[in-house]
């Protein structure tokens, strides 16, 4: 009897002692990631320049997000919480895990934050060269995503555009969606399409832009839509079409940042007026 009662316990402690563990492991998984640390006070307000900008050119509104990885860490990521890219401010500033886990919502529900920040989370996970990212609906993009033709670099401000853009059709991986990468497997998926091209294509959705600077992103994106204007353009013409050569894209890549800075400012001036330094 005392031997079975001693076994008995010896048991519940074990069972005790598991709970426990399981307990504090979901704790651990459950609090949030640990802070990078403040982050340059200039690279956030470059960062929500950036919203402006891109909704001063009508490529972003109350959908659509950009991002830059922190500066103090790679693994951590700045982006807005879900709101109208025009009314962005220092505040408004969330620090991300590369899981897209927030770091401190100031006190907002998960619910205010943008659904689609998985896009973010796993395109830096993927890509250690990436420094920055935006997901755009721009309408001028559409088309190329919903049919068989490609995008093609039309002018030299989107020379990028001959490395390749590749299509994601959602439907391959996941079947019938609502089309939002709203979980971390769906942006993996995206990753993966992008592989190591510039920017992606998002049927029946929009794109992801990919670049090693938060200036150069904004100009991708800038350029990207107006890249599929000319071409949709240029396209009813129906002549022939002389696309930059790959030769001449990377050649023009190679210099890519020549004149960024200047046009940076000016765009920054005229969303930030006042507010930048």
């Amino acid at each position: 009897m005392r031997h079975t009662l001693l076994s008995r316990i010896g048991l519940a402690s074990l069972v005790l002692a598991s709970l426990l563990t399981v307990s504090t492991a979901a704790s651990a998984q459950n609090a949030p990631p640990t802070s990078a640390g403040p982050p340059d006070p200039k690279l956030v307000e470059d960062l929500v320049a950036a919203y402006r900008i891109l909704a001063d050119h009508n490529l972003l509104d109350g959908w659509g997000h950009v991002s830059v990885r922190h500066d103090k860490n790679p693994n951590r990521y700045l982006m807005a919480r879900g709101m109208s890219a025009d009314m962005v401010t220092a505040k408004d500033i969330i620090e991300f895990d590369l899981d897209s886990r927030p770091v401190d919502t100031h006190g907002l529900p998960m619910s205010a934050l943008f659904t689609e920040r998985y896009i973010h989370g796993e395109i830096y996970k993927h890509r250690p060269d990436v420094v920055a990212v935006v997901h755009t609906h721009a309408p001028s993009i559409i088309p190329f995503g919903d049919t068989k033709v490609p995008l093609q670099p039309m002018y030299h401000r989107a020379a990028f555009i001959a490395f390749g853009v590749p299509v994601f059709e959602i439907r391959d991986k996941a079947g019938m969606t609502d089309m939002l990468i709203r979980n971390a497997k769906l942006g993996e998926y995206l990753a993966g399409v992008l592989g190591d091209h510039p920017a992606v294509l998002m049927r029946g959705h929009g794109a992801a832009i990919t670049a090693p600077t938060l200036q150069r992103v904004v100009a991708r994106t800038i350029f990207l839509s107006l890249n599929a204007q000319l071409q949709a353009e240029a396209m009813k013409m129906g002549a022939p079409i002389t696309y930059l050569d790959l030769e001449e894209a990377k050649l023009i890549e190679a210099r890519e940042g020549h004149g960024l800075a200047r046009t940076w400012e000016g765009w920054k001036h005229k969303v930030m007026g006042g507010d930048a330094k």
